[in-house]
């Protein structure tokens, strides 16, 4: 790929600063706008240095990633209780570190400090849970879903006025309402960031994007100890530290990466992602969110995992274990999806292991959370299903064809749905990322296999982000509409609205609740009040 024409540094970060507020480049974690549209609940943890925290964790281990408000020249510690862990640099200046802590008592409150190295504390000490062990049954497990949190920062003047995505502190805000209810992890589904290198036309990427220009990326050099370092930072760290600061400090996340978190729209010609940019997509990963920690029944050795001394880690598959209560399998359908006759979303050996789990005996409630939604269709590219736009009819259609769309995908979509149909003993459940809405609905028929013995419900988790041209109505002129594959009642049709989802866990159920806020319609002060408007309970059959 040709290197993007030289622009000045000084050019990349006021363009950068126009678009986002010029405070975003100060230290403070929050501009005049930002306080103004903040929760007024007052700031009892002490962050003191510490800008943003983000930890992950099984039942006996915790993987912490964090960022100072200077850079650190000496390595700081974690303490868990009396032990201590060293911190391990992230970039190449000392602002960005993670700490891996092993060998914890598992359904156990750990206490948790950050601790410099001439012994002074960085921020207050907290709390953080490690999960039951697989053997445990515990009474209930609450989990939160969300997507498309990323963006750079827009404007909000009031009901109806605004531009962009969502002011980072009005982001915040939703998500310390979900954290509100106390959810014991959550899972943050795809487009952490939105910051994609081509621009995209109909189903195609063209040349580079005004967003590459003026980050001048060099496609020829390193991520990191080059000036791209810099480029990475100034576009991705205002769209993700302001939105999570230290408020997941005691909440467990799970981050899977979907296609705008390898900088680019899935749109052809952009998947399978170039080198460089998937090389962006890792240090992204590695600068500001946990990748996911080793399970035991996940294999060892699947793409994109590796052995180091943190222990096996993937960057894109990961396992949610509860005791014996619930199992979430997490999966990056971008990572390894491939063209051509025997093309597939996840490489053969992810879909081995999402099959045999799915069959597998021991867990009470198993649920399926990839990175690209089942159950509907926007008509783009990058999805499972054929069905494009029509603009002679107004909707979508499988009479045209999807140029560039593989029918491997779709196939592999129907052995997925198939396996988790055949889960005779539980409630089959799909909660996906990517797609700019919330919705539910259960899926009946996936071609020409019938699933009313064991119908599978999918669920939209809802967006924090997105920016009035991101919702599928307004970027294609439809809403997003169940597939010709599939046979589905939709108990709530996709709303095109931010909100999030929370889900529990309990021995003999799963009880999902959804929620919304339309930022055309509701004041700011309702997100703090914010109540389910659907729920529903899923008994096992």
């Amino acid at each position: 790929m040709a290197r993007p024409r030289s622009v000045d540094r000084r050019e990349f970060l006021a363009g950068w600063a126009g678009a986002m507020g010029a405070a975003l480049l100060a230290r403070a974690p929050l501009d005049p706008f930002a306080r103004r549209h903040a929760t007024r609940e007052p700031q009892e943890w002490d962050a003191g240095r510490v800008r943003h925290l983000l930890p992950t964790v099984s039942d006996s281990r915790i993987l912490l990633k964090a960022s100072f408000t200077e850079p650190l020249a000496s390595a700081p510690s974690l303490n868990v209780g009396s032990r201590t862990f060293p911190g391990r640099m992230n970039d190449t200046r000392g602002r960005y570190w993670q700490f891996y802590a092993t060998e914890l008592e598992s359904g156990t409150t750990q206490a948790l400090s950050l601790v410099a190295a001439d012994g002074s504390f960085l921020c207050e000490p907290w709390p953080l849970a490690t999960f039951p062990p697989a053997g445990a049954n515990p009474a209930r497990f609450r989990l939160l879903f969300f997507t498309c949190a990323g963006g750079p920062e827009g404007t909000y003047e009031g009901i109806g006025e605004r531009s962009g995505n969502l002011p980072t502190a009005i982001r915040s805000r939703l998500l310390r309402r979900a954290l509100s209810f106390r959810p014991d992890a959550a899972v943050a589904n795809g487009d952490h960031i939105y910051w994609d290198l081509h621009s995209w036309s109909g189903q195609l990427t063209g040349a580079l994007s005004r967003r590459a220009q003026i980050s001048d990326f060099d496609f020829s050099a390193p991520v990191l100890a080059t000036t791209n370092e810099a480029a990475l930072l100034a576009a991705a760290d205002p769209q993700i530290v302001p939105v999570y600061g230290t408020d997941f400090r005691s909440t467990p996340v799970f981050f899977l990466q979907d296609d705008h978190d390898h900088w680019e729209n899935d749109a052809a010609g952009a998947f399978p992602v170039a080198w460089f940019q998937l090389q962006l997509a890792r240090a992204t990963q590695q600068l500001f969110y946990p990748e996911f920690l080793a399970d035991a029944t996940r294999p060892r050795g699947l793409p994109w995992s590796s052995e180091s001394d943190r222990g096996e880690i993937s960057e894109s598959f990961g396992t949610i274990r509860y005791g014996r209560l619930a199992e979430v399998l997490l999966y990056d359908v971008r990572r390894t999806m491939t063209l051509g006759p025997g093309a597939v979303f996840v490489d053969a050996s992810v879909e081995e292991w999402l099959v045999r789990r799915t069959a597998a005996a021991g867990v009470s409630h198993l649920v399926h959370a990839p990175s690209n939604p089942m159950g509907w269709s926007a008509g783009k590219w990058g999805e499972w299903y054929p069905d494009v736009l029509d603009p002679a009819a107004g909707g979508l259609t499988t009479a045209v064809p999807k140029e560039y769309w593989q029918a491997g995908w779709l196939s592999q979509h129907d052995r997925l749905v198939r396996a988790m149909s055949g889960m005779r003993s539980r409630a089959p459940l799909v909660v996906s990322g990517d797609l700019h809405a919330i919705g539910m609905g259960t899926m009946r028929r996936s071609g020409s296999f019938d699933l009313a013995a064991n119908p599978v419900t999918t669920v939209l988790s809802g967006p924090i982000g997105t920016s009035p041209g991101g919702f599928p109505s307004v970027v294609r002129g439809l809403p997003s509409t169940p597939p010709s594959h599939l046979d589905v009642d939709e108990a709530v049709a996709p709303v095109e609205e931010h909100g999030f989802t929370l889900v529990d866990f309990l021995p003999d159920r799963v009880a999902i609740r959804l929620f919304r806020w339309d930022v055309n319609r509701q004041p700011l002060e309702e997100i703090d009040r914010l109540e389910p408007f659907h729920e529903t309970e899923l008994e096992a059959p």
